[in-house]
């Protein structure tokens, strides 16, 4: 999906970039496959209080049901449509099956109108959109929307562009390496679809002025030396202050921002061989 620049008729057009589109078969969703998405605008459910800073407006949306379990097994299913969806980055497709039935997927780079693709639990045929356990696919291959649990459904790796490649198997385990660069162990039962996710484009776009992203639901970010004491570590003082602290930066809650980690010790931690890559 190539990205169209316009000419410069305005301020916010001259450093704008937009998706070409070119690549969507189907402007209308399917009607059985979506449901209405209620709008929070980050405020909790008691007292109508900002939880959540940073959310609230957008353009209304109807979230699509996407499959990502993939449990319609030893049926083939024809692409119907390429479509663009509202709620995520990659584009999605439109598949009929056999007895009827349809289901929304994850789009790959390579899926056209017409294709067919296929979910089993045993070995098939390793082509693009097909989707397998992590045991009956080959070393070397480009996988997304991996499982975490066997039967869970996708949870990794579903963004535009995205792909992790398997780089060996170790008993019941798969080591796959993540396009952070983290490489770690998933159990080969689990499922995975074959293919690089399309739209790989789309983080070159540039949304050129504040009234965009406000379309898309995020309101606008205030310095915290912008702020009051009361509000911010590092609000306060006469003028243009520095933040002042002696260990460094701290978010609005009063932990450190930088040089700490964040991530929550789980269990599956334990399963990573080397963690993501880091800024040098």
């Amino acid at each position: 999906m190539p990205i169209k620049r316009y000419k410069p008729t305005s301020a916010g057009r001259r450093f704008s970039s937009v998706q070409d589109f070119s690549d969507i078969t189907k402007t209308k969703p399917e009607k059985k496959l979506t449901i209405m998405l209620k709008q929070q605008a980050g405020r909790g459910k008691d007292h109508g209080k900002i939880t959540v800073r940073h959310r609230g407006g957008g353009a209304k949306r109807l979230y699509r049901l996407v499959d990502f379990k993939r449990d319609k097994y030893d049926l083939p299913g024809t692409i119907e449509a390429i479509e663009y969806d509202p709620n995520r980055n990659p584009r999605i497709a439109l598949v009929g099956y056999a007895d009827g039935e349809k289901r929304y997927i994850l789009g790959t780079s390579s899926l056209k109108v017409g294709d067919v693709v296929v979910s089993s639990t045993g070995p098939i045929a390793i082509k693009d959109g097909n989707h397998l356990p992590l045991k009956h696919i080959p070393v070397g291959t480009f996988v997304h929307n991996i499982e975490f649990a066997p039967g869970k459904g996708g949870g990794l790796v579903r963004t535009a562009g995205g792909a992790a490649q398997i780089m060996g198997m170790e008993g019941k385990f798969v080591q796959l390496k993540l396009p952070s660069g983290e490489r770690r162990m998933v159990l080969a039962e689990c499922s995975a679809t074959v293919g690089v996710l399309g739209n790989a484009d789309y983080r070159l776009v540039r949304w050129g002025k504040a009234g965009r992203r406000r379309h898309l639901g995020w309101r606008p970010t205030v310095r915290g030396k912008a702020m009051n004491p009361v509000d911010h570590p590092h609000g306060g003082g006469e003028g243009n202050q520095p933040i002042g602290l002696k260990k460094g930066p701290k978010t609005r809650w009063g932990k450190q921002a930088f040089g700490v980690r964040t991530r929550r010790s789980r269990q599956s931690d334990s399963l990573i061989i080397e963690r993501r890559a880091k800024k040098k």
